[in-house]
């Protein structure tokens, strides 16, 4: 949830999203962003993402399952309960709105190392958004902390979304308790996941420098 004072602060926020990943996100009614301090590299928590594959101790796969196509991180489909098709056969949607697959996710960009001039040291993932009730873009990005902005972890993993639903930019407004709800849920999962990563990123390197001292001695 992003909240702004002024419109310059919205503005100056956009154009701080289009100078890191090059997507303007005034285009989408939707744009949440969560954001979460990690004690771990920035190399190690990106080397995490990209071996990820729905396990279940950092993502909920029995209410969305994570679905690599030809087990490639480029092209995943996010399946509800694992269901390729409908529980029955004179199914062809969930009251009228397609919902197998939740959506598909087609990757417009995998950036593994940092520019030479990038100051961020950001490394991320970048997604096209189709298929589904989402329409637009996924961002899972991983950079240094910047103490100037009170942060005091050694690295900061976002987890952003910008997209209108079923592709229509006002879909929603005439639904308001859709956007309630869905914000509602995909906070909670999306901070259960963040956590998740977190802890088994911190986890793995404390058992790195265990052993490295272990092994000194």
């Amino acid at each position: 949830m992003i909240k702004f004072n002024s419109s310059e602060e919205r503005y100056d926020y956009n154009q701080g999203v289009i100078q890191r990943i090059g997507i303007d996100t005034n285009q989408y009614s939707i744009l949440n962003i969560n954001k979460i301090g990690i004690d771990a590299p920035v190399n190690h928590i990106f080397n995490e993402l990209m071996h990820f594959n729905g396990s279940p101790s950092c993502w909920p796969n029995h209410i969305a399952k994570v679905d690599r196509i030809s087990n490639n991180l480029e092209n995943i489909r996010i399946l509800p309960f694992g269901w390729k098709r409908y529980p029955f056969k004179f199914m062809k949607s969930f009251f009228g709105l397609p919902m197998i697959p939740l959506f598909l996710l087609t990757a417009i960009r995998v950036k593994d190392a940092p520019d030479s001039f990038d100051f961020d040291n950001a490394r991320y993932l970048l997604y096209e958004c189709s298929g589904g009730y989402p329409i637009g873009i996924l961002a899972i990005y991983v950079r240094s902390s910047i103490p100037e902005l009170g942060e005091t972890s050694k690295s900061q993993l976002v987890f952003g979304v910008g997209f209108n639903f079923f592709g229509k930019q006002k879909w929603q407004e005439k639904r308001k308790f859709v956007s309630v709800i869905w914000e509602r849920v995909h906070n909670r999962v999306t901070a259960n996941v963040l956590n998740r990563i977190k802890e088994l990123s911190e986890w793995r390197i404390e058992t790195i420098e265990e052993n490295r001292l272990q092994n000194k001695t």
